[in-house]
């Protein structure tokens, strides 16, 4: 499965809708088409989107042996995809992992991830609402699988942009849920390191992947 396929797809349907028809052409070469611009940049931040994916999933490929690693699931039914979907060898759960590629520096100024009066910000940028979205995403995602809510770990490994003490743990009470923020320079180590992150691969384990391997089809997959 190849991590960013959807989110590369759409930068490229992003990219096309920008530059397609006549007088759209005439409008940006006049340099007042203002529509043409946001598509191009809403764009950009779609193959900014899928850069951080693929770096996400060179980090997953040295996590220890036993994890199974899904990358750029559908959940039937619902208008969002999952970048990276993992289930350590203990089966004691399944990790729903979000990848960020945000700006370490904006006009020569450093762009810190952290809380502020208890919501996310990438230096001066609130982005909290990214954050109880994702939220709102794991919990779907749960319904999908048929499990408790409980079960589901919501992650968001940020790129570029360093993240206050390498971790944040944000509360959203609307979903009732603790999202957990790690630097990417983390993301293995705490992975691995966390309660059945290493040991043989349980027979829960391979139950999990089985239902997620059936209820969450890749994207752009016939299933």
């Amino acid at each position: 499965m190849t991590a960013g396929g959807s989110t590369s797809r759409e930068a490229a349907r992003l990219h096309a809708q920008a530059r397609r028809g006549w007088w759209r052409q005439v409008l940006r070469w006049c340099g007042i088409n203002t529509t043409d611009r946001r598509l191009e940049a809403a764009a950009v931040r779609q193959e900014q989107g899928s850069i951080g994916e693929q770096q996400t999933a060179i980090l997953l490929a040295r996590l220890p042996a036993g994890w199974t690693v899904f990358h750029d699931l559908a959940v039937p039914g619902r208008r969002f995809n999952l970048d990276h979907v993992l289930v350590p060898p203990s089966g004691l759960g399944v990790i729903v992992l979000d990848s960020k590629k945000w700006r370490r520096s904006y006009q020569g100024r450093p762009c810190l991830t952290a809380l502020v009066g208890g919501r996310v910000h990438c230096g001066e940028q609130d982005r909290h609402e990214q954050i109880v979205k994702f939220a709102g995403y794991v919990s779907g995602a749960a319904a999908a699988l048929g499990v408790p809510a409980g079960m589901l770990m919501p992650v968001i490994v940020v790129h570029g942009s360093p993240v206050a003490g390498d971790r944040l743990d944000v509360p959203v009470p609307a979903w009732e849920r603790t999202v957990h923020i790690l630097a990417a320079d983390v993301l293995v180590a705490t992975l691995a390191g966390m309660p059945g992150g290493r040991g043989p691969v349980k027979p829960a384990a391979v139950d999990l992947a089985a239902r997620v391997r059936r209820t969450l089809p890749q994207c752009g997959s016939a299933a």
